[in-house]
């Protein structure tokens, strides 16, 4: 009696995506090739074809999948707190450190910094990212207006907090997540407080000529 094959386990669009996010975040996209997937998720090559045109359709998913995971749905779980703006923007700063439960290389940054690697070499991918960033700064501006500040120091404060996460996420700091949770919130704390008169170009402080 011959032996039954073993029944190749059904995968749908999604499971190619997921583990391509994985494959992105520990080698970056050259290294989201088909065959390599295929025997990952253990499945054969042609299964693939089910779900994509070709590696091109894959690596467009992927993308759009990093937008919906880390970007979208991260703004939409903040828009459902029925809260004051200030704790908003409290949860948008954790949300943004610590949901890697979503998918591992979300909130350590190697998918963010994969993916900024990737549009080096590809204007598609760096016009997407500029997206990205403007979104993300608009809704953080948001909340600081809705939190009271006035249009440029609202500004001036979503560029600090998010430049600030882009540069720990680019540089990669491994900290725990403790850690990053407790400074998050100082940082939240220090952005959020008022300041006793406005700073503007005339009345910014300078720096003595002699101590530089």
């Amino acid at each position: 009696m011959g032996k039954q094959k073993p029944t190749e386990k059904k995968l749908d669009r999604y499971d190619w995506i997921k583990e391509g996010l994985v494959v992105l975040a520990e080698s970056g996209m050259e290294a989201i090739r088909v065959e390599p997937l295929a025997k990952r998720i253990n499945v054969t090559k042609g299964s693939f074809y089910w779900h994509f045109k070709d590696r091109n359709d894959l690596l467009n998913a992927i993308l759009a999948e990093w937008v919906q995971l880390d970007t979208n749905s991260i703004i939409e779980r903040v828009n459902q707190i029925d809260a004051p703006p200030k704790t908003k923007l409290l949860k948008l700063f954790e949300l943004a450190v610590t949901d890697n439960e979503l998918m591992p290389g979300l909130a350590d940054g190697r998918i963010e910094r994969a993916i900024r690697a990737w549009a080096t070499n590809d204007q598609k991918v760096a016009d997407l990212i500029a997206q990205v960033d403007q979104k993300r700064l608009d809704y953080t501006k948001a909340l600081f207006l809705e939190i009271g500040f006035a249009e440029a120091e609202a500004l001036a404060r979503a560029r600090l907090a998010y430049y600030s996460l882009i540069g720990e996420l680019t540089i990669g700091v491994q900290v725990n997540e403790g850690d990053r949770l407790a400074e998050i919130r100082r940082q939240h704390a220090i952005l959020t407080a008022s300041i006793k008169a406005e700073v503007t170009v005339e009345n910014a402080p300078t720096l003595d000529k002699n101590t530089i």
